[in-house]
């Protein structure tokens, strides 16, 4: 066991603004989820709001580097509409009814996270923003990203999760362009 892997087990880490920090090993990890909601053409509200690395992200994160298991290849974006705040035991299994998925969206699965290849400690969807187009209306309260790619899946590795910082309400024709961007850095 590494000294990073043997840190986290032990519970020496700490939780700031979304962020892991790891003090012994100076290591800064954590995300942040950016948006835009589009109503006829305009942008109505710009939010950003830091994310939550829940259990399951650290464990398949550190079994992939660190382990040699096998890799997660697509990843894909989730809203949710229940008044909940993400808690680091949360899983794929649990997410969808703890937080109540949304599924009300004309795109036919939850949105593909198209990443660009890692850059400046940094990996994100910029580029390739996930856009979700509300079929009704809606009270958001946070996103998701998640291995699996259908509405209210139950399977595979839930990364990580963000409470938005205030709700964001859409109406039927509404787009949400959704950026995640995962940073890990040295300090």
């Amino acid at each position: 066991m590494n000294e990073l892997q043997k840190a986290i087990l032990d519970g020496n880490f700490e939780v700031d603004g979304g962020r892991v920090l790891v003090p012994s090993q100076r290591l800064t990890i954590g995300g942040v989820f950016e948006g835009e909601i589009v109503r006829n053409g305009e942008v109505i509200d710009r939010f950003e709001d830091h994310n939550l690395v829940v259990n399951e992200g650290l464990n398949h994160l550190l079994d992939v580097v660190l382990h040699g298991s096998t890799q997660v290849t697509t990843w894909y974006l989730g809203l949710f509409e229940g008044n909940y705040t993400p808690v680091a035991a949360v899983t794929a299994a649990t997410i969808t009814s703890a937080a109540t998925e949304t599924t009300a969206y004309d795109e036919a699965t939850r949105r593909e996270f198209t990443e660009a290849a890692a850059s400046s400690q940094s990996i994100t969807n910029s580029a390739s923003r996930a856009t979700f187009t509300f079929n009704a209306t809606k009270t958001l309260y946070g996103a998701f990203l998640v291995s699996a790619s259908a509405k209210s899946a139950t399977t595979g590795t839930l990364f990580s999760a963000a409470r938005f910082a205030s709700t964001k309400n859409v109406d039927s024709g509404d787009e949400l362009l959704l950026t995640y961007t995962f940073s890990a850095a040295s300090a």
